[in-house]
């Protein structure tokens, strides 16, 4: 069951059973890399990035599948979990890098926790990026996440690590041991730090994705290998539909109205995202779908064009 009226407005409380979610929406949330079905020109990318030891820059709209390229790439490739930095206006590159709780430092030693030892390693963190480039046996996967959303000074602050693959952490460089170990991003897993010094013996798999919402330097794009997510069409979201859901639209007279729709408004100029399509496949397809009386009203609420409010 998939659609069923659980709030009625009556104010009369009632006992309830959600019906299961859409399978990207089931929390702790799993990776999407098997139903992932790249598209043309994606695995030449990818594989160019792998080669060349460059970062991959996914441009395209929002709910294309950008971000679960790497997830694809780190399963294929047995490279692990994958580290992200989601970027927001107030981003940048330090927190990226590493975390240092200064202030909760600085509280400790006033009360002379640990025996009035002043040790560094409880108060910092490294980054994603900052645990991306430690020295390994293998590359991690790094995804940083709508790039264009960043300040306009982060790309640019970007280019000496990525082209270097080392960074400093200045306040271990001053500190008094040499060696200190770091708990890294994401878990509770340590690196001994040397002097301040971070050193990648293998360059991150890294994936960037951009909406188009921008512009960046030229600096930083040819340091990037470039990767435009092409248009949906039908037979391309047929599969996605497929992958998902499992659902052959072209046996499911409303999932290939949906299609058809969907495509239609694209090609007339509204922006829309590809999960919003799939958001109303699991609904219109349900046991207990809304009727004639309601359904284009759902369908209207769940595919609203994304340009207006």
């Amino acid at each position: 069951m998939t659609w069923s009226p659980y709030y009625t407005g009556d104010g009369i409380p009632r006992d309830v059973q959600l019906a299961p979610p859409p399978p990207w929406r089931t929390f702790p949330r799993r990776a999407m890399a098997k139903e992932f079905q790249p598209p043309a020109g994606l695995v030449e990318s990818v594989n160019a990035a792998l080669h060349l030891r460059r970062p991959l820059l996914v441009t395209g709209p929002a709910g294309s599948g950008k971000s679960t390229v790497v997830e694809q790439v780190a399963s294929e490739l047995k490279l692990g979990s994958v580290l992200r930095w989601h970027i927001t206006s107030r981003s940048t590159l330090n927190d990226a890098l590493y975390r240092y709780d200064a202030l909760g430092r600085i509280h400790a030693q006033r009360l002379g926790q640990a025996g009035g030892v002043d040790d560094i390693a409880p108060f910092m963190q490294l980054g994603p990026l900052g645990t991306a480039l430690l020295p390994a046996q293998q590359p991690r996967a790094l995804l940083i996440d709508e790039v264009d959303k960043s300040d306009l000074d982060l790309p640019s602050d970007l280019l000496d690590v990525l082209e270097r693959g080392e960074y400093e952490i200045p306040e271990l460089a001053r500190y008094q041991d040499d060696l200190v170990c770091v708990r890294q991003w994401g878990g509770e897993e340590y690196h001994a730090i040397e002097r301040g010094r971070v050193r990648c013996t293998q360059f991150p798999f890294i994936v960037m994705t951009s909406n188009g919402e921008r512009d960046f330097p030229a600096a930083f794009l040819r340091r990037c290998i470039r990767y435009t997510m092409p248009p949906p069409t039908a037979p391309l979201l047929r599969q996605m539909i497929m992958a998902h859901l499992q659902i052959d639209s072209e046996e499911h007279g409303t999932v290939r109205d949906l299609v058809e729709e969907f495509v239609a408004r694209l090609d007339g100029g509204d922006s829309l995202a590809i999960d919003q399509l799939l958001n109303a496949v699991h609904v219109m397809s349900g046991i207990a779908a809304p009727g004639d009386n309601r359904r284009q009203n759902v369908v209207d609420l769940i595919m609203r064009e994304l340009s207006r409010a």
